[in-house]
Formats: structure tokens, C-alpha cells, sequence
């Protein structure tokens, strides 16, 4: 049964913690860190998708880089596939390269102008000793039709492509590999909005037919109800809220995920949108605010949301909250923090 259980999962994040040093003393020891993610925990299943969110500087793309192990975290654990990889060494991580795999945010700069398509995508394929040398050119034109990508194009160069076409370039390099996880850092963000339904549907055509799982890192709420099973909120480093994104969606709880889907666009004229306008600007990550992160902009925020770090709440199934608002121990006592000097 344990084995079963763990096999459920994929990827699994607990309290991962990636610290950034900003100032040393004399002895150079660090003495103040910007905690870019903090005690972030989350869990995805085989084939699923998970969607992470949050305003620029939240730390979205710093946990996905620190998943990868493209930076060392400061505490926590990373389990892949039932693997213990938060300590790995270089040598020992290599044999994961392939099986997590990264698709950048910008198709522009993320392609070396002096490689051909073919060399681009099956650079790693020889490297990692995919297929037999001589089958390397029939593999790479089979991933570059499973992306849409013409035979034509296996020896022309990245500049000759549209944006989209470059991304598709991007999402077939990580796929040649044969990975199990991808992450991907604002696939579409760069491309513009009907070529960002084409990727968006491969990205799914290519989940069902190779079984992939995505930690899919976006701002775009719209694209983010689309394509994912569950959607981590995060806020300053931290995790505000975690569900299905149907709940998530129809349901948000935290004050500050109820302002940021307010912002989603409803398409239809009728409908009058209920804006949550935040107070304030995101404070800065150096040196952000005690107890709870969000109370400096949030329109429900207590005495005790300044004092006291919110736990996380399970309040159904597959639904987690960090606010005192759902805490019936800290709401039962709040006169214990009213009286407190703010």
C-alpha cells in the first residue's frame, strides 16, 4: 500500500525554501537573505497539471528553477518519482536531467542562433544517448511532426521562425529527452493570443499522448483554468492557497486570491465584474511585513494577522488556505490579540 501510495505522485515539494543573500558582514556571512520561496508545499500526481500563480516577483519562477535543481534550495525536500533529489550531486542529478525538463519563458532568446532545428532538438538526444546514432535524424523529425514542426524545417535556423514556430521548436527540444515532468516558466506569455491557444492545446495533445506531467508557472488566470487539475496561489514567497482548480476557481478563499481572480475577464457584456481593488503595492521581498505577508493590503486583515504567521487550513478535500480567517482556534480567541499594540 505505501509503495501505491507513493508511486500517486509524481513530484513532491515540502517546505522547499530558497534563500537569495542581499548583504554580509565583515566576515562574509550573509545577514539578510530575500526569501524568494518560503516553506512552499505542494504535491502533483502522475499526468496531471498544476498551475502556479501570483504577481510578478511572487517567486513563481524560482521555485520552478529550484525543482529543477538549477539552484540549490536553503531547506525542504524535492521527491521525484519517489526519489529523495534535494541533496543529489551534479553526477547523480544527471541521471534526472532528462526525466524534468524546463520550457522557457522567451522563444527569442532561449534558441542559439547558430544551430539548425535538427542540431537544437537532437543535441540531447546524442548526449544522453536516446536512440542509436544513426537513427538520431528519423527520431528528431517524429518529435518535430508530434510538435507540428514541417521535416522542411530540420535545417534552417531559429531567426527564420515566428514566435510560435520557435515555441513549438522549445517545447519539442524538451520533449526529445522523453522527460516525465516539465516545467513551464510562462509558456505563451511572449506570443500572442491566438497563436497562445495553438500551444496551449498542443501542451495538452502532447499530455494525453505521452502521459506528461506540467507545473504549469503562469499570470494569466484564463490560461491557467484551461489547462490545469490543481493551482498553487503564491504571495511574497509563501503559499496563500492550494486546490482543484474548479474549486479554486468557483470558491477562492484567501482574500488575496479572491482579488487576484476578480481580475480574470468575464466574456459577456452583460455581467457587471466585481473587481477587488488591493490597497497599496506588493511589499518589498527583502523585507517583508511580520505575521501574515498579505496583511498590509488586505481588506479583512486582523490584530493577529500582524503578529502571527497563518497555518495552512484544510478546509475540504484537496483545498488548503494560510488565513486566520479559517481558523477556528485563532477566530474563537481574537480578543486575546485585540488589545495588542499595533
Amino acid at each position: 500500500m505505501e509503495n501505491s501510495k507513493e508511486n500517486k505522485y509524481i513530484l513532491e515539494v515540502k517546505n522547499l525554501k530558497k534563500y537569495f543573500p542581499l548583504d554580509r558582514n565583515l566576515f562574509g556571512t550573509p545577514s539578510r537573505y530575500l526569501k524568494a520561496v518560503d516553506d512552499v508545499s505542494f504535491a502533483v500526481e502522475k499526468g496531471k497539471t498544476i498551475g502556479v500563480v501570483g504577481e510578478s516577483g511572487c517567486g513563481k519562477t524560482t521555485l520552478g528553477r529550484t525543482i529543477l535543481r538549477l539552484y540549490d534550495c536553503d531547506g525542504g525536500q524535492i521527491i521525484f518519482d519517489g526519489n529523495d533529489i534535494t541533496n543529489l550531486s551534479r553526477s547523480k542529478m544527471n541521471k534526472y536531467r532528462t526525466q524534468i525538463q524546463l520550457i522557457f519563458q522567451d522563444p527569442y532568446s532561449s534558441l542559439p542562433p547558430r544551430m539548425t532545428v535538427g542540431e537544437i532538438i537532437g543535441e540531447a538526444v546524442k548526449v544522453h544517448k536516446i536512440v542509436p546514432k544513426d537513427q538520431v535524424v528519423e527520431y528528431v523529425l517524429d518529435i518535430m511532426k508530434k510538435c507540428g514542426l514541417q521535416p522542411q524545417y530540420y535545417d534552417r535556423y531559429a531567426h527564420e521562425f515566428s514566435g510560435g514556430q520557435r515555441q513549438r521548436i522549445c517545447i519539442a527540444r524538451a520533449l526529445a529527452v522523453n522527460p516525465k515532468l516539465v516545467i513551464c516558466d510562462e509558456p505563451v506569455s511572449a506570443l500572442d493570443v491566438s497563436i497562445q491557444a495553438q500551444i496551449i492545446n498542443l501542451l495538452k495533445e502532447l499530455q494525453n499522448t505521452m502521459g506528461l506531467t506540467y507545473v504549469f508557472i503562469s499570470h494569466d488566470l484564463s490560461v491557467v483554468k484551461y489547462i490545469t487539475d490543481q493551482i498553487l496561489v503564491m504571495y511574497l514567497g509563501n503559499v496563500m492557497e492550494l486546490g482543484d482548480t474548479k474549486e479554486i476557481f468557483t470558491n477562492p478563499l484567501h482574500p488575496y486570491t479572491k482579488a487576484l481572480f476578480s481580475a480574470v475577464p468575464i466574456p459577456d457584456p452583460d455581467v457587471k465584474m466585481q473587481r477587488i481593488i488591493l490597497k497599496g503595492d506588493i511589499p518589498s521581498p527583502a523585507n517583508p511585513p511580520k505575521g501574515c505577508k498579505f496583511h498590509t493590503r488586505c481588506h479583512n486583515c486582523m490584530s493577529v494577522c500582524k503578529k502571527i504567521v497563518p497555518e495552512y487550513v484544510k478546509v475540504e478535500e484537496n483545498h488548503y488556505v494560510a488565513c486566520h480567517l479559517y481558523n477556528k482556534e485563532i477566530m474563537e480567541n481574537l480578543h486575546l490579540y485585540s488589545n495588542d499594540e499595533e
